[in-house]
């Protein structure tokens, strides 16, 4: 799996606080975002294999 850049404008504020949030966990603003982006992604695949799962079983 090969990597891709991502770049993107953010205001000042926001930036700050990602610095702060990433500064908390001793990460870098660049891995904090992309540990986010992949957790949340984790979240909705996980969310819809439940939802498949429950339809499957007749559980909804």
């Amino acid at each position: 799996m090969g990597t891709t850049v991502l770049s993107l404008r953010i205001d000042g504020e926001l930036l700050e606080r990602l610095r702060q949030h990433a500064a908390k966990r001793g990460m870098s603003v660049q891995d904090y975002v992309v540990r986010t982006l992949i957790r949340d992604d984790f979240d909705q695949r996980f969310q819809t294999a439940v939802e498949e799962t429950e339809r499957f079983y007749g559980v909804r």
